[in-house]
């Protein structure tokens, strides 16, 4: 077994197991689904290890939605998902597992709600595209936000807790799914 030390999952760990950002964003909130969609990670096995709701200020949500964001898509759009992202409270969360920024993007669906499969958060709860998001000239709401690669996730989760919010723990349903 391969010990390290990564800032993802800030502890020594075998390297495939990670942790990574997921956000309840305003509309999941508002839509009565935050149970729904904490029991999907929680029944494919992977560990929560951080956990609140707050309300994000614009200044947050400004680290949050950087500016890679804004040379993807446009400042105004950057704009957009930070009001969006601020307009109310949140559900922010560090799950851990094994290859778990992977497994959580899988789960997720794709940005665009329309574009996402059947079966993925998105593709089951949410059908918005960008382009009717464009037009009435706000942020998309897709209901969640999961960390892209494994690079971005240490860094996210630091933008949402400190260290001392995060739990190292083994529950037993880890026997199972983390070997």
């Amino acid at each position: 077994m391969v010990w390290f030390y990564n800032s993802i999952t800030m502890t020594d760990k075998c390297e495939t197991l990670q942790r990574t950002l997921v956000l309840l964003k305003p509309d999941a909130i508002q839509r009565g689904l935050i149970g729904e969609i904490i029991q999907r990670f929680e029944k494919v096995g992977l560990k929560i290890v951080g956990l609140k709701m707050v309300w994000p200020t614009k200044e947050t949500a400004m680290g949050h939605y950087t500016e890679d964001l804004a040379q993807r898509r446009g400042e105004r759009v950057r704009e957009l998902m930070v009001e969006m992202l601020s307009s109310g409270p949140i559900v922010a969360m560090v799950l851990e597992g094994v290859e778990a920024v992977e497994l959580v993007r899988k789960m997720v669906g794709s940005t665009e709600p329309k574009s996402a499969a059947p079966g993925t958060i998105r593709g089951d709860y949410s059908h918005v595209s960008f382009k009717h998001a464009d037009s009435k000239e706000v942020g998309i709401y897709n209901l969640i936000h999961a960390s892209g690669e494994v690079e971005e996730a240490g860094p996210e989760i630091k933008v949402w807790f400190n260290d001392d919010e995060l739990h190292d723990f083994d529950p037993k349903y880890c026997d199972y799914t983390i070997v």
